[in-house]
């Protein structure tokens, strides 16, 4: 089966447990330990863009949204 798209493939796989499985447990993203796609937007769920300074959680989207309601000044 050769397929780029995700919903096709499992459309093919559900009349067939045992495939669909394997298929399942090889194809499965991996626990992430670091980087990038461990740290997601409190707020949003974004994850590129995280301040994690101060334990603030948010992206820098986010961030400047809310920035003056959490107590941050802008000094320019």
């Amino acid at each position: 089966m050769t397929t780029k798209d995700w919903k096709k493939a499992f459309r093919q796989l559900k009349a067939k447990p045992a495939v669909m499985k394997k298929y399942v447990k090889h194809n499965a993203p991996k626990e992430r330990t670091t980087g990038q796609a461990l740290e997601r937007c409190g707020r949003c769920g974004r994850y590129g863009g995280h301040i994690s300074k101060y334990h603030v959680g948010l992206c820098r989207c986010c961030f400047r949204e809310v920035a003056t309601k959490i107590g941050f000044k802008k000094y320019s």
